[in-house]
């Protein structure tokens, strides 16, 4: 189980990842369409997915 201090370090890199790669300013839901659905392009995905991946694996060999 995950503490609340590791659970925000994923958040932000997660929010991190998806500015970054996805151009997504916030992973907060709200009440505003624009802001919780996007149109992305697969390769933008698919370059966020490698992101998080490799940020999974510097994590764990911290």
């Amino acid at each position: 189980m995950e503490n609340n201090t590791t659970l925000s370090q994923k958040n932000k890199v997660l929010a991190q990842i998806a500015n970054s790669e996805l151009c997504i300013r916030t992973l907060d839901t709200s009440k505003i369409n624009s802001l919780n659905f996007h149109d992305l392009a697969v390769w933008d995905i698919k370059t966020a997915l490698e992101a998080a991946y490799e940020a999974g694996k510097q994590s764990v060999c911290k």
